[in-house]
């Protein structure tokens, strides 16, 4: 049956890229077998989240995380019964990609979106991708540069995000009297400083980086220094479904260890980007480095301080 043969053939796939184990079964189930009956695998995607998901100015999704994304629906169409596997972008935001992810709407969400224990408990990861620190960015005129400077004042970060979280933590603790707003993405967060409606905006250093690379004036902007959080970036995936995580997994892992992640890495970090040509101008992190050698679906912190040989967030980005 076609179904077996798909299944045989990514238990070989698994064997062969030494980064995942699966025991046969008798059939496909879960997220492969919905994408084997339907034809068409489900791709969440952000609209701004640039370079890892977004909108070009042609109107066609791309970055980072789609690249990656694309290179597991290869793997996919080589297997028997899937080789006009075809794709549908779905466009997902911070507050709705966890929930369309478990009610099957998507079947990979391909962003930038954290993976930590909290959301273990309602989806899954791929190996992590990237690696960010939270920090915020303000005006220059602002005057601000930790958080300390911006006792009672307004901070906008993303609905769904775990920034909401960290910054009500730190509100608390250090009595710092915030108002916390939120939009419903990155552009409308950084409109809301840019206009005066916010003082700060706090998200993970490189959405940050982007977002005012592609500012008209990038010298009215500054970004603080030190980071309120490790963010590891991984592709999200549903819980409860180890064959269609082991196929992933395997995936992300063969293309670390073949090395073809660096051009694709140097592609979005290292050279010139659509819409605006711009360049972020971002070396692979020491952080980055060690997951690539040693791939980790870890929610925890402290595993990539401990992988980049770090104490603190404040070095994770370096």
């Amino acid at each position: 049956m076609k179904i077996t043969r798909i299944t045989l053939a990514l238990i070989h796939c698994f064997l062969i890229a030494g980064t995942a184990t699966a025991t046969a079964t008798a059939a496909t189930t879960g997220t492969l077998q919905k994408i084997e009956r339907s034809g068409t695998i489900h791709i969440g995607v952000r609209d701004s989240v640039i370079p890892f998901s977004y909108l070009d100015d042609k109107q066609s999704y791309q970055g980072y995380s789609i690249d990656l994304c694309l290179k597991v629906v290869e793997g996919l169409r080589q297997q028997p019964g899937l080789s006009g596997l075809k794709i549908k972008m779905v466009p997902v935001t911070p507050a709705t990609r966890i929930p369309l992810m478990a009610n099957g709407t998507v079947d990979m969400e391909c962003g930038s979106t954290t993976n930590n224990l909290e959301r273990q408990k309602q989806v899954a990861f791929s190996p992590t991708t990237f690696v960010a620190g939270s920090r915020f960015l303000s005006l220059v005129t602002s005057q601000v540069a930790t958080l300390d400077d911006m006792k009672g004042k307004r901070f906008v970060t993303l609905a769904g995000s775990t920034t909401i979280r960290d910054l009500l933590k730190v509100n608390a603790e250090k009595k710092l009297d915030l108002k916390i707003l939120t939009a419903n993405n990155q552009a409308e967060a950084f409109l809301m400083v840019e206009t005066g409606r916010a003082d700060a905006f706090m998200t993970d250093d490189i959405l940050l980086a982007s977002l005012m690379a592609n500012a008209r004036t990038p010298a009215d902007f500054t970004i603080s220094q030190d980071p309120l959080s490790v963010e590891p970036y991984a592709i999200m995936i549903r819980r409860d479904d180890p064959e269609f995580k082991a196929f992933v997994d395997s995936a992300i892992g063969a293309l670390y260890q073949s090395g073809q992640i660096s051009p694709i890495y140097k592609k979005w970090f290292q050279s010139a980007i659509p819409p605006k040509g711009i360049n972020l101008n971002t070396p692979m992190s020491k952080a980055l480095k060690a997951v690539i050698a040693r791939p980790t679906d870890s929610g925890d912190p402290q595993t990539y301080l401990d992988l980049a040989g770090v104490s603190g967030p404040g070095a994770i980005g370096k």
